[in-house]
């Protein structure tokens, strides 16, 4: 645990050190759970959104894009259940004063016990070595055994009383499972009470004539009620689907874990229209499509994994998470689900408008079902960010910090460095900038040795360093280094943007 925290905070650090992630307003002291993104972290995050957008819309005929406004009419929220169901179960510790999620807590004990069992088979694997036969350990291994189903028991336990809405019981069960305060090791708990998320906002000239409305806390809704308006004018068949990425925002009081969890954040979400009926055969497809996504970006595929949801929302009769391996443990990245006909005939009903399709080959209309992608790019960065960081012990005993993001996702695909400032070096490599500018984020650099910039865009994360020296005078070429070998070579300066366009080419990504 104490190595997690530590691998954490170095993740935290980095991003500030190398202009990816700042605290809002810091010459004010910041605002709790809420961040900037700087130059690096703006090329990042629009890179993740643009390589989830090309797979998401580009690639499939059937899926278009959308881009709905943050505002709406209040009567949105009413129909969608945000304003009578979209809350938190809290408690508090007495002794700290700290505010948790009374269902993370268990989530989190319930994931404490899966990392022993994970530990045990770890042990048995390395003792039997070729001949270990991990299914029949993990179902005859007593101790193994026993982990699971405690942790099984829990977060059934949980679904249940949260089902029935029963908080008496979920702080109950917090005290039967003896779960401690985090920061206090305290056991002494307030009740679980219930907090609505949405932050609420006026629209009007004056406060007398102001309308109440809310900042969304999802972009789903903005789809659903544009169903009809895409449909017709896209002259859109069943199945299809509506894309959107935008800003959400959730007055998250248990906001912690960096860009993790924060109260404005960014929703990258696909709605999938189909037939009543058929909604299984697509939510199977969805969940295998977009595992096959993330595991496109090389981050390894020990680190994802499916938890089906026990406790299902509302609107949904299927759900589950794809989680990530994050520095403090597996947690949710996106969300698959099954949302039924729930929201277009809850909107049917608020605004008395018709929102069906008439299925030609049926000879019939019908409200359509709805399968939902959902994840959250903030989320994807953090994903992204501190895989990619990483510390190595080199061949000559020193070491170096590379952050090796995935070279399609890099801020800076390649850094143009003249060996020295003189010479007419610097001219040539500027000349090199200004013919890849037009189809790569390149920077120049000429500030300190040559060595010393390796590693400073190392830590930076870009993919190619560039380097002009005084053979390019002679013959053209320069020397081109790859940053997750250090592997160098001679190319001509002709060759360059091939070169590049080969490791940042989305059609060599995407599996």
């Amino acid at each position: 645990m104490a190595k997690q925290e530590d691998q954490f905070k170095k993740v935290i650090s980095h991003a500030k050190e190398y202009g990816y992630i700042f605290g809002s307003s810091e010459i004010y002291d910041g605002l709790s759970a809420v961040y900037d993104y700087g130059q690096n972290g703006a090329e990042l995050k629009k890179n993740i959104r643009e390589y989830w957008w090309k797979s998401m819309v580009n690639m499939h005929q059937n899926i278009v894009g959308l881009d709905a406004a943050i505002f709406m009419h209040p009567t949105t929220w009413k129909a969608s259940g945000h304003v009578d169901a979209f809350s938190d179960p809290l408690i508090d510790n007495k002794d700290s004063k700290k505010r948790y999620r009374a269902d993370v807590l268990v989530e989190d004990y319930a994931e404490k016990l899966n990392i022993k069992a994970e530990k045990e088979i770890t042990k048995a694997a390395k003792r039997f070595g070729e001949s270990f036969d991990r299914d029949q350990y993990e179902t005859t291994n007593p101790r193994v055994m026993g982990y699971r189903q405690k942790q099984k028991d829990a977060t059934t336990r949980l679904a249940r009383l949260l089902e029935a809405e029963d908080l008496a019981g979920v702080k109950a069960l917090i005290e039967e499972l003896e779960i401690a305060c985090p920061e206090s090791g305290s056991k002494n708990w307030t009740d679980v009470r219930q907090f609505n998320l949405m932050f609420g906002t006026k629209l009007g000239a004056s406060a007398e004539t102001a309308t109440d409305l809310y900042l969304r806390p999802e972009t789903a809704q903005g789809i659903f009620v544009n169903f009809l308006n895409v449909q017709k004018t896209g002259r859109m068949k069943i199945p299809f689907g509506i894309a959107q990425t935008g800003k959400a925002f959730r007055n998250e009081i248990v906001a912690r874990q960096f860009i993790f969890r924060m109260r404005e954040f960014e929703q990258m979400e696909m709605q999938f229209f189909v037939r009543p009926g058929e909604e299984m055969k697509w939510y199977e497809y969805w969940k295998e499509t977009r595992l096959k996504w993330h595991k496109s970006l090389g981050l390894g595929e020990e680190n994802y994994r499916f938890h089906d949801h026990e406790k299902l929302a509302h609107y949904a009769n299927a759900a589950a998470d794809i989680e990530f391996n994050f520095p403090f443990g597996f947690k949710e990245l996106e969300g698959i689900h099954s949302r039924t006909d729930f929201d277009l005939k809850a909107h049917e009903e608020h605004s008395g408008k018709k929102l069906q399709f008439f299925d030609p080959e049926l000879n019939e209309s019908y409200v359509p079902y709805v399968v939902e992608t959902s994840i959250g790019l903030d989320r994807m960065f953090l994903a992204v960010f501190s895989k990619s960081l990483q510390e190595e012990t080199l061949e000559d005993g020193t070491s170096r910090v590379v952050l090796k993001l995935p070279s399609i996702l890099a801020p800076v695909k390649a850094a143009i460095l003249p060996l020295v400032k003189k010479d007419g070096l610097p001219e040539i490599a500027q000349q090199i900038v200004d013919d890849l500018k037009f189809d790569f984020n390149v920077i120049y650099d000429e500030k300190d040795a040559i060595g010393r910039r390796y590693r400073r865009q190392d830590a930076a994360g870009t993919p190619f360093c560039i380097t002009i020296d005084h053979d390019t005078i002679k013959d053209q070429t320069v020397t081109i280094r790859h940053r997750d070998s250090m592997k160098q070579e001679r190319i001509a300066i002709k060759d360059i943007k091939g070169i590049i366009e080969q490791q940042v080419s989305f059609k060599n990504w995407i599996l």
